[in-house]
């Protein structure tokens, strides 16, 4: 690793706005180039190395680079993508089976309310959890962390993480069974993917 990416590196965690601008610009550009390279369309790849800055300066203090911070750019970029895609598959699999594909395009004032109205209960029933078990379950399914991962970022067992993702999948299921048909609540936690 570079001075200057050592010098970055310090000043990031120490919360240095210049020395993170410093970063964003020379980064951002070669980053979204990289980023297309998984998701086709330049206003998206843009918001997700967007996305991947701010949460960069967000867990600042938290940030752990052991190979070069081109390196750890990159690869947080890929992860990204790759987060993205995933939930893509999700939501079209999720909406192809309630229904929300059925009239071509789906886009009808009906279907866009159902969809709306939808999110928020599955958005309301997931902070309703205990705060660890939300913790837990948006590490897995927000963030696309494995068991494992969690387990040492949060300093707990896998089985405890096991146990609380099992626990928030079944509060959820539960919450949302008058909203769904039987076999599609589990889909909603993106549990059954």
């Amino acid at each position: 690793m570079t001075d200057n990416q050592l010098r970055w590196i310090e000043g990031l965690k120490a919360g240095e706005r210049s020395v993170f601008d410093e970063i964003f610009r020379a980064y951002y550009e070669e980053l979204v180039g990289f980023c297309l390279r998984y998701i086709p369309d330049q206003d998206m790849a843009s918001e997700i190395v967007q996305d991947l800055f701010v949460k960069m300066w967000i867990r600042r203090e938290d940030l752990r680079v052991t190979i070069s911070l081109k390196a750890y750019l990159y690869k947080a970029t890929r992860n990204h993508a790759l987060n993205y895609l995933n939930q893509l598959k999700i939501q079209d699999k999720y909406k192809s089976y309630i229904g929300f594909q059925t009239i071509e395009g789906g886009n009808s004032p009906l279907d866009k309310l159902q969809e709306s109205d939808l999110a928020e209960e599955i958005k309301r029933a997931v902070l309703s959890l205990p705060e660890r078990r939300r913790r837990v379950f948006e590490m897995s399914r927000h963030e696309g962390l494995k068991n494992k991962q969690i387990a040492e970022k949060l300093n707990i067992s896998v089985k405890t993480v096991e146990n609380q993702m099992t626990k928030a999948l079944e509060f959820l299921r539960n919450s949302l069974k008058d909203y769904l048909p039987v076999g599609l609540v589990f889909l909603i936690a993106f549990g059954g993917f």
